[in-house]
Protein backbone atom coordinates (compact mmCIF):
# COMPACT_ATOMS: atom_id res chain seq x y z
CA UNK A 1 0.00 0.00 0.00
CA UNK A 2 1.42 3.44 -0.86
CA UNK A 3 2.63 5.61 1.97
CA UNK A 4 0.01 8.25 1.30
CA UNK A 5 -2.76 5.71 1.64
CA UNK A 6 -1.31 4.51 4.92
CA UNK A 7 -1.44 8.04 6.29
CA UNK A 8 -5.06 8.46 5.19
CA UNK A 9 -6.01 5.17 6.78
CA UNK A 10 -4.34 6.20 10.00
CA UNK A 11 -6.12 9.56 10.31
CA UNK A 12 -9.54 8.52 9.03
CA UNK A 13 -12.08 9.15 11.80
CA UNK A 14 -13.91 6.08 13.03
CA UNK A 15 -17.07 7.53 14.50
CA UNK A 16 -18.53 4.17 15.47
CA UNK A 17 -15.65 3.65 17.91
CA UNK A 18 -15.81 7.08 19.52
CA UNK A 19 -18.90 6.49 21.61
CA UNK A 20 -21.63 8.90 22.67
CA UNK A 21 -19.38 11.89 23.36
CA UNK A 22 -17.60 11.47 20.04
CA UNK A 23 -20.92 11.56 18.19
CA UNK A 24 -22.10 14.52 20.26
CA UNK A 25 -18.89 16.43 19.47
CA UNK A 26 -19.24 15.67 15.76
CA UNK A 27 -22.88 16.76 15.57
CA UNK A 28 -22.15 19.88 17.64
CA UNK A 29 -19.33 20.88 15.28
CA UNK A 30 -21.68 20.41 12.33
CA UNK A 31 -24.35 22.52 14.05
CA UNK A 32 -21.87 25.33 14.72
CA UNK A 33 -20.65 25.17 11.13
CA UNK A 34 -24.24 25.43 9.91
CA UNK A 35 -24.79 28.49 12.11
CA UNK A 36 -21.71 30.15 10.65
CA UNK A 37 -22.82 29.40 7.09
CA UNK A 38 -26.27 30.91 7.67
CA UNK A 39 -25.48 33.85 9.93
CA UNK A 40 -28.43 36.01 8.92
CA UNK A 41 -31.08 33.34 9.38
CA UNK A 42 -29.45 32.26 12.65
CA UNK A 43 -29.47 35.83 13.96
CA UNK A 44 -33.16 36.18 13.01
CA UNK A 45 -33.96 32.92 14.82
CA UNK A 46 -32.06 33.87 17.96
CA UNK A 47 -33.60 37.34 17.93
CA UNK A 48 -37.10 35.89 17.59
CA UNK A 49 -36.52 33.48 20.47
CA UNK A 50 -35.09 36.31 22.58
CA UNK A 51 -38.02 38.63 21.86
CA UNK A 52 -40.60 35.92 22.53
CA UNK A 53 -38.94 34.88 25.79
CA UNK A 54 -38.55 38.53 26.83
CA UNK A 55 -42.31 39.03 26.53
CA UNK A 56 -42.95 35.88 28.56
CA UNK A 57 -40.26 36.86 31.11
CA UNK A 58 -41.73 40.34 31.57
CA UNK A 59 -45.11 38.81 32.29
CA UNK A 60 -43.49 36.36 34.71
CA UNK A 61 -41.65 39.19 36.49
CA UNK A 62 -44.88 41.16 36.91
CA UNK A 63 -46.71 38.03 38.07
CA UNK A 64 -44.05 37.13 40.66
CA UNK A 65 -44.04 40.64 42.14
CA UNK A 66 -47.84 40.85 42.22
CA UNK A 67 -47.95 37.45 43.87
CA UNK A 68 -45.46 38.69 46.47
CA UNK A 69 -47.54 41.80 47.10
CA UNK A 70 -50.66 39.66 47.44
CA UNK A 71 -48.90 37.45 49.96
CA UNK A 72 -48.07 40.58 51.93
CA UNK A 73 -51.72 41.58 51.85
CA UNK A 74 -52.73 38.12 53.02
CA UNK A 75 -50.63 38.65 56.14
CA UNK A 76 -53.28 41.19 57.15
CA UNK A 77 -55.88 38.43 57.47
CA UNK A 78 -56.28 38.60 61.25
CA UNK A 79 -58.89 37.30 63.67
CA UNK A 80 -59.68 39.33 66.81
CA UNK A 81 -61.39 37.63 69.75
CA UNK A 82 -62.93 39.93 72.41
CA UNK A 83 -63.62 39.25 76.11
CA UNK A 84 -66.46 40.67 78.18
CA UNK A 85 -64.02 41.04 81.09
CA UNK A 86 -60.25 41.23 81.07
CA UNK A 87 -58.93 37.82 82.17
CA UNK A 88 -56.33 37.38 84.89
CA UNK A 89 -52.66 36.98 83.81
CA UNK A 90 -52.69 33.23 84.56
CA UNK A 91 -55.93 32.82 82.62
CA UNK A 92 -54.43 34.74 79.67
CA UNK A 93 -51.62 32.18 79.35
CA UNK A 94 -54.15 29.32 79.42
CA UNK A 95 -56.36 31.02 76.82
CA UNK A 96 -53.42 31.65 74.50
CA UNK A 97 -52.46 28.00 74.82
CA UNK A 98 -55.96 26.86 73.83
CA UNK A 99 -56.00 29.22 70.87
CA UNK A 100 -52.57 28.04 69.68
CA UNK A 101 -53.89 24.47 69.81
CA UNK A 102 -56.40 25.30 67.05
CA UNK A 103 -55.10 24.26 63.64
CA UNK A 104 -54.10 27.27 61.56
CA UNK A 105 -52.89 29.53 64.39
CA UNK A 106 -49.65 31.32 63.57
CA UNK A 107 -49.35 33.98 66.27
CA UNK A 108 -51.42 35.10 69.28
CA UNK A 109 -51.06 38.51 70.98
CA UNK A 110 -53.04 39.56 74.04
CA UNK A 111 -54.18 43.20 74.15
CA UNK A 112 -55.31 44.36 77.57
CA UNK A 113 -57.69 47.23 78.23
CA UNK A 114 -54.88 49.65 79.09
CA UNK A 115 -52.99 48.85 75.89
CA UNK A 116 -56.21 49.16 73.88
CA UNK A 117 -56.68 52.68 75.29
CA UNK A 118 -53.09 53.63 74.39
CA UNK A 119 -53.59 52.39 70.82
CA UNK A 120 -56.80 54.38 70.50
CA UNK A 121 -55.15 57.56 71.77
CA UNK A 122 -52.22 57.13 69.36
CA UNK A 123 -54.64 56.76 66.44
CA UNK A 124 -56.51 59.89 67.52
CA UNK A 125 -53.36 61.91 68.08
CA UNK A 126 -54.21 65.60 67.91
CA UNK A 127 -57.86 64.87 68.72
CA UNK A 128 -57.45 63.78 72.34
CA UNK A 129 -60.46 65.85 73.34
CA UNK A 130 -62.67 63.14 71.86
CA UNK A 131 -61.43 60.73 74.53
CA UNK A 132 -62.19 62.90 77.55
CA UNK A 133 -63.93 60.80 80.17
CA UNK A 134 -63.07 57.53 78.42
CA UNK A 135 -61.47 55.03 80.83
CA UNK A 136 -59.67 51.79 79.95
CA UNK A 137 -62.57 49.79 81.39
CA UNK A 138 -64.75 50.91 78.50
CA UNK A 139 -62.56 49.15 75.93
CA UNK A 140 -62.60 45.34 75.77
CA UNK A 141 -59.53 43.13 76.12
CA UNK A 142 -58.80 40.98 73.09
CA UNK A 143 -56.63 38.36 71.45
CA UNK A 144 -55.17 39.29 68.04
CA UNK A 145 -54.62 36.08 66.09
CA UNK A 146 -52.59 35.73 62.90
CA UNK A 147 -53.27 32.71 60.69
CA UNK A 148 -50.81 30.69 58.64
CA UNK A 149 -51.03 30.81 54.84
CA UNK A 150 -52.90 27.51 54.53
CA UNK A 151 -55.82 28.84 56.59
CA UNK A 152 -56.45 32.24 54.99
CA UNK A 153 -59.10 31.31 52.44
CA UNK A 154 -62.77 32.00 53.14
CA UNK A 155 -63.78 28.48 54.17
CA UNK A 156 -60.72 27.93 56.36
CA UNK A 157 -61.18 31.25 58.20
CA UNK A 158 -64.88 30.52 58.80
CA UNK A 159 -64.04 27.07 60.21
CA UNK A 160 -61.32 28.60 62.40
CA UNK A 161 -63.71 31.21 63.82
CA UNK A 162 -66.25 28.50 64.59
CA UNK A 163 -63.66 26.61 66.66
CA UNK A 164 -62.52 29.82 68.33
CA UNK A 165 -66.00 30.73 69.52
CA UNK A 166 -66.17 27.49 71.47
CA UNK A 167 -63.49 28.73 73.90
CA UNK A 168 -65.09 29.89 77.14
CA UNK A 169 -64.70 33.61 77.87
CA UNK A 170 -64.69 34.77 74.24
CA UNK A 171 -67.84 36.77 73.57
CA UNK A 172 -67.24 38.14 70.08
CA UNK A 173 -65.00 37.38 67.10
CA UNK A 174 -64.26 39.75 64.23
CA UNK A 175 -62.18 38.97 61.16
CA UNK A 176 -63.38 41.25 58.33
CA UNK A 177 -65.42 38.57 56.56
CA UNK A 178 -66.20 40.70 53.51
CA UNK A 179 -62.55 41.74 53.11
CA UNK A 180 -61.39 38.11 53.27
CA UNK A 181 -63.97 37.06 50.65
CA UNK A 182 -63.02 39.88 48.29
CA UNK A 183 -59.30 39.24 48.76
CA UNK A 184 -59.62 35.51 48.02
CA UNK A 185 -61.86 36.20 45.01
CA UNK A 186 -59.25 38.62 43.67
CA UNK A 187 -56.45 36.10 44.19
CA UNK A 188 -58.37 33.30 42.47
CA UNK A 189 -59.19 35.53 39.49
CA UNK A 190 -55.59 36.72 39.34
CA UNK A 191 -54.24 33.14 39.25
CA UNK A 192 -56.75 32.06 36.59
CA UNK A 193 -55.85 35.04 34.39
CA UNK A 194 -52.16 34.31 34.93
CA UNK A 195 -52.59 30.67 33.92
CA UNK A 196 -54.60 31.57 30.80
CA UNK A 197 -52.23 34.32 29.70
CA UNK A 198 -49.19 32.16 30.46
CA UNK A 199 -50.61 29.30 28.39
CA UNK A 200 -51.43 31.63 25.51
CA UNK A 201 -47.91 33.09 25.55
CA UNK A 202 -46.37 29.62 25.60
CA UNK A 203 -48.36 28.52 22.54
CA UNK A 204 -47.65 31.77 20.71
CA UNK A 205 -43.92 31.61 21.46
CA UNK A 206 -43.71 27.97 20.34
CA UNK A 207 -45.53 28.80 17.10
CA UNK A 208 -43.27 31.77 16.33
CA UNK A 209 -40.06 29.90 17.14
CA UNK A 210 -41.11 26.82 15.17
CA UNK A 211 -41.87 28.83 12.05
CA UNK A 212 -38.70 30.86 12.36
CA UNK A 213 -36.53 27.76 12.66
CA UNK A 214 -38.41 26.30 9.72
CA UNK A 215 -36.86 29.07 7.59
CA UNK A 216 -33.42 27.85 8.63
CA UNK A 217 -34.20 24.28 7.64
CA UNK A 218 -35.94 25.30 4.43
CA UNK A 219 -32.80 27.17 3.36
CA UNK A 220 -31.00 23.80 3.47
CA UNK A 221 -33.73 21.71 1.90
CA UNK A 222 -31.45 20.56 -0.90
CA UNK A 223 -28.81 19.46 1.61
CA UNK A 224 -31.37 17.40 3.53
CA UNK A 225 -32.63 15.72 0.36
CA UNK A 226 -29.08 14.96 -0.77
CA UNK A 227 -28.19 13.39 2.59
CA UNK A 228 -31.27 11.21 2.35
CA UNK A 229 -30.34 10.09 -1.19
CA UNK A 230 -26.82 9.02 -0.17
CA UNK A 231 -28.22 6.83 2.60
CA UNK A 232 -27.79 8.96 5.71
CA UNK A 233 -29.94 7.84 8.63
CA UNK A 234 -32.71 10.03 10.00
CA UNK A 235 -30.83 10.56 13.24
CA UNK A 236 -27.65 11.53 11.37
CA UNK A 237 -29.61 14.15 9.40
CA UNK A 238 -31.70 15.46 12.29
CA UNK A 239 -29.13 15.58 15.11
CA UNK A 240 -27.17 18.67 13.94
CA UNK A 241 -30.42 20.59 13.36
CA UNK A 242 -31.74 19.66 16.80
CA UNK A 243 -28.47 20.75 18.43
CA UNK A 244 -28.60 23.92 16.36
CA UNK A 245 -32.09 24.62 17.69
CA UNK A 246 -30.91 24.01 21.25
CA UNK A 247 -28.00 26.43 20.81
CA UNK A 248 -30.27 29.07 19.28
CA UNK A 249 -32.83 28.64 22.07
CA UNK A 250 -30.19 28.90 24.78
CA UNK A 251 -28.64 32.00 23.17
CA UNK A 252 -32.07 33.60 22.84
CA UNK A 253 -32.86 32.83 26.49
CA UNK A 254 -29.62 34.41 27.71
CA UNK A 255 -30.20 37.53 25.60
CA UNK A 256 -33.78 37.82 26.85
CA UNK A 257 -32.60 37.61 30.48
CA UNK A 258 -30.00 40.33 29.90
CA UNK A 259 -32.67 42.52 28.31
CA UNK A 260 -35.05 41.74 31.19
CA UNK A 261 -32.38 42.70 33.71
CA UNK A 262 -31.85 45.99 31.89
CA UNK A 263 -35.60 46.69 31.88
CA UNK A 264 -35.78 45.88 35.58
CA UNK A 265 -33.02 48.27 36.61
CA UNK A 266 -34.35 50.97 34.27
CA UNK A 267 -37.74 50.64 35.95
CA UNK A 268 -36.22 50.82 39.44
CA UNK A 269 -34.31 53.95 38.47
CA UNK A 270 -37.31 55.77 36.97
CA UNK A 271 -40.29 54.34 38.89
CA UNK A 272 -40.28 57.19 41.38
CA UNK A 273 -40.40 59.79 38.61
CA UNK A 274 -43.23 58.56 36.37
CA UNK A 275 -45.21 56.35 38.78
CA UNK A 276 -44.55 57.93 42.14
CA UNK A 277 -43.62 54.49 43.51
CA UNK A 278 -40.72 53.79 45.82
CA UNK A 279 -39.35 50.42 44.65
CA UNK A 280 -37.73 49.74 48.04
CA UNK A 281 -40.95 50.19 49.99
CA UNK A 282 -42.97 48.35 47.35
CA UNK A 283 -40.74 45.30 47.78
CA UNK A 284 -40.07 44.81 44.07
CA UNK A 285 -37.57 42.08 43.31
CA UNK A 286 -36.02 40.35 40.31
CA UNK A 287 -36.82 36.78 39.36
CA UNK A 288 -35.37 34.11 41.69
CA UNK A 289 -32.67 31.74 40.46
CA UNK A 290 -35.13 28.89 39.90
CA UNK A 291 -37.20 31.04 37.54
CA UNK A 292 -34.08 32.19 35.67
CA UNK A 293 -32.99 28.58 35.22
CA UNK A 294 -36.51 27.75 34.06
CA UNK A 295 -36.38 30.46 31.38
CA UNK A 296 -33.04 29.16 30.07
CA UNK A 297 -34.40 25.62 30.07
CA UNK A 298 -37.55 26.90 28.37
CA UNK A 299 -35.44 28.48 25.64
CA UNK A 300 -33.56 25.21 25.13
CA UNK A 301 -36.82 23.26 24.92
CA UNK A 302 -38.35 25.81 22.55
CA UNK A 303 -35.36 25.52 20.23
CA UNK A 304 -35.42 21.73 20.39
CA UNK A 305 -39.19 21.38 19.90
CA UNK A 306 -39.20 24.05 17.20
CA UNK A 307 -36.49 22.20 15.28
CA UNK A 308 -38.14 18.81 15.78
CA UNK A 309 -41.53 20.01 14.53
CA UNK A 310 -40.00 21.89 11.61
CA UNK A 311 -38.02 18.82 10.50
CA UNK A 312 -41.22 16.80 10.09
CA UNK A 313 -41.91 18.62 6.84
CA UNK A 314 -38.69 17.28 5.31
CA UNK A 315 -37.98 14.10 7.26
CA UNK A 316 -40.59 11.54 8.27
CA UNK A 317 -40.38 10.61 11.95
Amino acid sequence: MPKGNKVKAAVRPKLEQEGFFGRLSYFTCRAIANLRQNVFVSVVTVGTVALALLIASLFLLVYVNLEGMAEGWSDKVQVTAYFDREPEPLAVAALKGRVKAIAGTSKVVFVGQAEAEQRLRSRLKGQESLLEGVSPEVLPASLEISLDRRHRDTEAVAAYVKNLKQIQGITEVQYGEEWVKRFNSFMNLFRIMGALLGGFLTIAVLFIVSNTIKLTIYARKDELELLGLVGATRFFIKAPFLIEGVLQGAAGAVISLLALLGCYFAFLKNAGDFLGVNPASAGLSFLPATHLAGIVLGGVLLGFIGSATSLKRFINV
